[in-house]
């Protein structure tokens, strides 16, 4: 007689109940995407080798965000400022200090990450809109200090400092399909490590302080302690992405694009993509780089058909895309995409059942 089984899937001990991978094909399509994503060069052009490029590090700086954000509750419109200190840092440790831009790299997130503990001091004061303006600080602080201060070795009124290739051995970074493989290293660890952060004491605590924090000071989370932390982390891999952002471009400075529209933007595709989730920046970053190109493209298709009104398409197209997604994703999606994609695995999981 054959042996009756319980349907559905059970978890028999905590390391299964504590697994990311829980299915045999989870790991088949783990190993397809990450040999897709280190083939790109291969097969890819040069558009979506630098597309996927661009994707890589903005997402390590919307995951920065969405610990500071996402998990913690402490909205931020400076994390495009600490990319800048990241760049600039990065920079001069290579140029001055002699050093490889391999050891550049984390010398310069923590740097960026001592800059920001500084502005989470006030997080301990103020909280909610109060934080969004005393964050709102530093995106003015920072870079009028890099115009006006130093001007020898930040570039000045000038507005950048060029920046030196990264070499490794005999290999030379200089073009994007040999630079996309650091971004997609450094954007695989910093994605080990948050998945895990989150499922920690220390991400239990942060979930803690956005939910309520007074009830979570009544239990014993030192809420000015596990503010700094999140404030520390996200400046952080702020300055992780500044790096490999001023290294790739080679260039740094504020004429890179480190403007308080870049921090907003960064707010938004972390709002599109799903707050305080794991995969919530690499949807909204997605989304938002494509929707991006597809503006510019379609202001290029118009600009040739009214060369008179070049100008104005040429640039209208973006800011205009970028408002209408933010604002139907607030009316119709306000959880983001990554609470779509959850709720069409669950229905997956139900068929024939789910309604």
């Amino acid at each position: 007689m054959a042996m009756l089984r319980p349907a559905g899937d059970f978890d028999r001990s905590y390391e299964q109940d504590m697994a990311l991978l829980r299915q045999p094909w989870h790991y088949w399509l783990l190993g397809v995407s990450l040999l897709a994503a280190f083939t790109l060069p291969l097969w890819g052009d040069a558009y979506l080798i630098s597309t996927a490029n661009q994707i890589a590090y903005t997402v390590i700086a919307v995951q920065g965000l969405n610990i500071l954000t996402g998990y913690t509750g402490q909205i931020s419109l400076s994390q495009a400022a600490f990319m800048l200190v990241g760049g600039y840092a990065s920079a001069l440790i290579v140029i001055h200090a002699g050093l490889s831009f391999f050891i550049a790299l984390p010398l310069a997130a923590l740097v960026a990450g001592a800059i920001g503990l500084i502005f989470g001091l006030t997080s301990l004061r103020v909280k909610g809109f109060y934080l969004a303006f005393a964050t709102l600080a530093a995106q003015f602080i920072i870079p009028w200090l890099s115009r006006h201060t130093f001007k020898a070795y930040l570039g000045g009124t000038e507005g950048a400092i060029e920046v030196p290739l990264p070499q490794l051995g005999g290999v030379n970074f200089g073009e994007v399909s040999n630079f996309y493989y650091i971004s997609l290293i450094v954007l695989l660890i910093t994605t080990v490590l948050l998945f895990n952060i989150s499922r920690t004491r220390l991400g239990r605590a942060f979930v803690s302080v956005r939910d309520n924090d007074l009830a979570a000071e009544l239990l014993g989370v030192n809420l000015f302690t596990y503010k700094l932390r999140a404030f520390f982390i996200a400046a952080m891999l702020a300055g992780l992405a500044g790096a490999i952002k001023a290294h790739s471009q080679r260039g740094v400075g504020t004429e890179f694009g480190y403007s308080l529209n870049e921090s907003i933007i960064f707010l938004g595709m972390l709002v599109i993509g799903g707050l305080g989730t794991n995969l919530g920046p690499f949807l909204g970053v997605a989304f938002i780089v494509f929707l991006e190109d597809f503006s510019n493209l379609l202001g290029g298709m118009l600009a040739a058909v009214f060369p008179e009104l070049s100008g104005q398409l040429l640039t209208s197209f973006r800011p205009i895309f970028f408002g209408l997604a933010l604002m139907l994703f607030l009316i119709y999606e306000p959880r983001g995409l990554a609470h779509r994609w959850q709720l069409l695995r669950a229905g997956w999981r139900l068929r024939p059942f789910a309604r």
